[in-house]
């Protein structure tokens, strides 16, 4: 499931969100070995030179260490406040003042917003291409991919409440005129690189509107971030691959829709 495999757990969901790793970790395994059964390990294998190996960065930019350590001080209170949610514990109104009604609800916001610039900055910043560049560490890695995450469901949620708030069109109400063609939509967008679309496919299920036969089938079609070095590299066998994962992601997808309805 890539990045939008963080969302179940970070929701009430994580029973289903094991389901649904664990479906796609048996299914990825049967299909592949069916592959293998067919073509062989090393079908459409392709011969890197070493130029072109060290030209692909895999590494997301991190932004700079001041906003790193802010991050970090920030991180305390927000687990506290998450798990306080979890429990449903109201600290928004066991904190508030005559001055602040909600602080839980104003922290979180400008901790979304950290984690949103810090993810868009470094996209910004300009890079000397022939001074080395240091590799980040463990820490500095797991806060980048953090705020990727974390951007991507903002965007995600910001798409499905601005589209009901502007239209007053419930995407719950659209999506029940075609119901028989959501996982096939869920699949298809699976298709596309990147987790982004992943994890708005993942919004869309948590907050009710696509049944969960869309997010299994969107979860084994999908290739996340790993198909854009498939694609830099081995364009054919990334093509080959995808087109392989969409079948095992109908067939799943279809099954859950019709036998657990």
């Amino acid at each position: 499931m890539g990045d939008a495999a963080f969302l179940f757990k970070s929701t009430i969901e994580p029973v289903t969100g094991l389901i649904v790793v664990g479906v796609g970790l048996i299914v990825g395994t049967l299909s592949g070995y069916i592959v293998d059964l067919i073509h062989g390990a090393d079908f459409l294998r392709p011969a890197l030179s070493q130029d072109k190996q060290d030209t692909l960065d895999q590494q997301r930019a991190p932004a700079p260490r001041m906003m790193n350590r802010i991050w970090l001080v920030a991180l305390v209170p927000g687990v506290i406040f998450g798990l306080s949610g979890a429990f449903q514990i109201d600290l928004d109104a066991m904190l508030a003042t005559s001055l602040i009604a909600e602080p839980v609800t104003i922290f979180g916001f400008l901790a979304g917003c950290l984690c949103f610039g810090m993810w868009l900055l470094p996209q910004f910043i300009k890079r000397d291409p022939n001074k080395p560049q240091n590799a980040p560490s463990v820490i500095d890695q797991t806060i980048t991919d953090t705020n990727f995450v974390t951007g991507w469901v903002i965007i995600a949620f910001l798409i499905f409440e601005v589209s009901i708030y502007a239209t007053g069109y419930e995407l719950a109400t659209l999506f029940e005129g075609l119901v028989i063609w959501v996982p096939l939509i869920a699949v298809v967008i699976g298709l596309l690189p990147g987790c982004g679309p992943q994890i708005l496919v993942t919004t869309l299920y948590l907050s009710g509107v696509v049944p969960l036969s869309a997010q299994i089938g969107n979860a084994i079609s999908n290739d996340g971030d790993a198909l854009f070095p498939a694609l830099a590299l081995a364009p054919k066998a990334a093509i080959i691959a995808t087109i392989y994962s969409t079948i095992p992601a109908l067939l799943l997808a279809y099954g859950w829709h019709f036998l657990m309805r």
